[in-house]
């Protein structure tokens, strides 16, 4: 059986000379792929200058936006995110001596020549090579960990240091890898006037480094990031529970800016490659208005002959009203409904960002029992620049209860309406809109008539 490749480092690891503990912790994550980390880190150095290295940092940092701040100033910094790896020690160590140890525990030493892939060559004392076609049978040791090569990523500086002794480091830094978006889970009643609703945050972080007892806050809102001209290199880069009394939030929310800053009102361990969902808000018997709603294809040069099902939506207003009235991050919106028995989802659909006492429109899926047909039944050329086109649009519903629908009929160029069998709403300047009722298991037919000049 072939073995894995099993690296043992017989040396230590170079050790800094300065104490570097992490005091405390702030993480501001935005909604696009943006963290902003700040660490108050009690430091240890001399007076005047000195190395230091900051490890346990994002791997996915910007360095040209790292900002300290001491008693004294950082004359130079260096990123260095060349981490310990099979491949790049190897590389290290041509010509070099390292041991290869079989599985019976026999060692072969020699000069490394060549390490492409499991491919390894070795010269021995006596200059003859040993080339080793499959190397993952082995086990390799090596004398120490090669100069350059971290474990960590680390930030390397040279201060000069107006004071020798302990003293608190501010630093921050900004890192991709960090984002956050809200998850809306929504239960809709009997007659789908109203839903309990229940918010939840999702904080995501692949930034490389993993962050304990911080204070994390959310920014809500599209921040606008300078991208890099062309030519510059850049960094590497559900079942819903039983009624209760809602608990005390746990994020206080506050206008920043032109956005939204929302602060968690406890210390949190955020982990790298870790997905964290926290409780946002929630809310009862919020008010909804079920609508179903068909877009005609209709207009000046459409054609005649169309079938389709209108489309189902869940509107409701964010205001106190409707038992919401708080700012809604943008974020995914499922809708679940009990069948009698279980609560089963019915369709999901992304919401923006939605100040409050704005309307917030969901759309949810297909009516299954009701069906549209769709008739051109007159066109008519009137002089060189209008013609008169007349449709039929026949709504059919099969349910055992009445329904509304409502007809969008986009319009194009100058347009009239000039009779219709049911009242429109002129919507904006492309749009005509007629609410056609059909009781239960029968149809409604509408029929209009414009002109377009």
């Amino acid at each position: 059986m072939k073995r894995l490749f099993v690296l043992l480092i017989a040396g230590a690891f170079a050790a800094s000379a300065q104490t570097d503990d992490v005091k405390s912790t702030t993480i501001t994550v935005y909604n696009n792929d943006l963290g902003v980390v700040k660490q108050t880190r009690a430091v240890s150095l001399p007076a005047g200058e000195s190395t230091v290295e900051i490890v346990d940092v994002a791997a996915r940092l910007d360095p040209t936006s790292v900002h300290v701040k001491l008693d004294g100033e950082v004359i130079e910094q260096n990123y260095q995110y060349d981490l310990v790896g099979l491949e790049k020690i190897l590389k290290k160590y041509v010509d070099r001596e390292i041991a290869l140890v079989d599985e019976e525990g026999k060692r072969t030493t020699g000069t490394l020549l060549s390490a492409f892939g499991t491919q390894i060559v070795l010269r021995g004392a006596d200059g003859g090579l040993t080339m080793i076609p499959d190397a993952s049978e082995y086990q390799m040791e090596v004398g120490a960990l090669p100069e350059g090569l971290k474990t960590k990523p680390t930030l390397a500086w040279i201060v000069n240091s107006n004071r020798a002794g302990a003293q608190d480091v501010e630093l921050s830094y900004h890192t991709t890898g960090m984002a956050w978006h809200a998850e809306y889970v929504a239960v809709l009643n009997e007659d789908d006037t109203k839903m309990d609703i229940k918010a939840w945050v999702s904080v995501d972080n692949r930034s490389g480094a993993s962050y304990k007892n911080a204070e994390l806050k959310l920014v809500a809102g599209e921040v606008n990031r300078a991208t890099q001209p062309a030519g510059m290199g850049g960094y590497r880069d559900e079942g819903y529970a039983e009624k209760v009394s809602p608990p005390p939030p746990q994020f206080t929310e506050d206008a920043f800016f032109e956005y939204h800053i929302y602060r968690l009102q406890r210390p949190a361990d955020v982990a790298n490659n870790e997905t964290k969902q926290i409780s946002l808000f929630e809310a009862d018997d919020a008010a909804v208005e079920k609508i179903l709603r068909y877009r005609a294809n209709v207009g000046r040069y459409r054609s005649e002959g169309r079938e389709g099902n209108p489309v189902v939506f869940v509107d409701f207003v964010n205001d106190e009203k409707s038992g919401l009235g708080k700012p809604m991050p943008r974020g995914k919106l499922r809708l679940h409904k009990s069948d009698g028995r279980a609560v089963e989802f019915i369709g999901e659909d992304w919401i923006e960002h939605t100040p409050k006492k704005e309307k917030i429109t969901v759309k949810v899926g297909e009516a299954f029992d009701v069906k549209v047909k769709e008739t051109t039944t007159d066109f008519e050329k009137i002089g060189d620049d209008a013609v008169e086109i007349a449709y039929e649009i026949t709504v059919k519903n099969r349910k055992e209860e009445p329904v509304k629908v409502e007809i969008d009929a986009p319009m194009s160029g100058e347009w009239r309406i000039l009779d219709s069998s049911i009242d429109y709403e002129k919507v904006n300047a492309w749009l005509a809109r007629f609410v056609v009722s059909v009781s239960a298991d029968d149809e409604t037919t509408l029929t209009f008539r414009v002109r377009y000049e």
